[in-house]
């Protein structure tokens, strides 16, 4: 079946490199997130970008609510994060055989690439995956912002956020077994209920730009193949809600 994608872009959490409740790097979650982004693009054409979270290596956010660093250092702090995570998802992505390059929205040419639009489009076109660290390079945005900025920015189709959780619910289903899964939404609906889907900024960066977003579980073996095949997976946010 023929992808409906030419391109998309991957938000992966930090968190999602590591064990529950743990910190740094857990080399099974690791090979997880490399497995499933090789399986996802075998034999397509479909340009993949990867955003990347820190959380698993240092919460900024945390450090400057304890009011012992500043806010612009501390998001500083957890840009490098992100980048630890994403040179390990680089050497995770060639063992699993797939050729991928790191640009970085901070100039750290030892490890990785500065971010260059033009650069990057080349390397989605020549079927590279594109790791996207630093998050947009300025204290105050999230790597969900990065996302929207980045997809937005590379003209992709869709923004797919893995999370662990199969979509978007009314509330928090580990604390509520009565909340309700949503199989699609609008973006206003999105933001008028407070759905946490992203920050405010990148789900209005994508409201107004009509770019869809996909919540999913990107553990569940094949789910990220299967977006990027057009099958309908976890929760879609447009702007009409269908």
């Amino acid at each position: 079946m023929p992808t409906p994608y030419q391109r998309v872009i991957l938000k992966i959490s930090g968190e999602s490199f590591t064990a529950a409740s743990q910190m740094g790097i857990d080399p099974a979650a690791l090979r997880l997130i490399a497995e499933e982004i090789a399986a996802a693009t075998a034999g397509t054409k479909v340009g993949l970008g990867v955003v990347v979270g820190g959380g698993n290596i240092i919460r900024g956010a945390a450090l400057a609510q304890a009011g012992q660093i500043d806010q612009s250092t501390a998001d500083y702090m957890g840009m490098l994060g992100t980048v630890i995570n994403g040179v390990a998802l680089k050497e995770a992505l060639g063992h699993a055989g797939v050729d991928s390059r790191v640009m970085s929205a901070i100039n750290l040419p030892a490890v990785a690439e500065p971010f260059i639009r033009a650069r990057a489009l080349r390397h989605l076109d020549k079927g590279r995956v594109v790791i996207l660290v630093a998050g947009t390079g300025n204290p105050f945005f999230t790597t969900d912002t990065c996302a929207s900025l980045r997809a937005v920015e590379l003209g992709a189709q869709a923004l797919l956020k893995a999370t662990k959780v199969d979509g978007i619910y009314s509330a928090d289903p580990h604390k509520d077994p009565s909340a309700k899964r949503y199989e699609s939404l609008s973006f206003s609906d999105a933001l008028s209920q407070k759905l946490g889907v992203m920050d405010l900024t990148a789900l209005t960066m994508c409201m107004e730009h009509k770019l869809p977003v996909c919540v999913f579980d990107y553990a569940r073996s094949g789910n990220i193949a299967r977006i990027i095949r057009g099958e309908r997976i976890g929760t879609l946010v447009t702007a009409d809600g269908r």
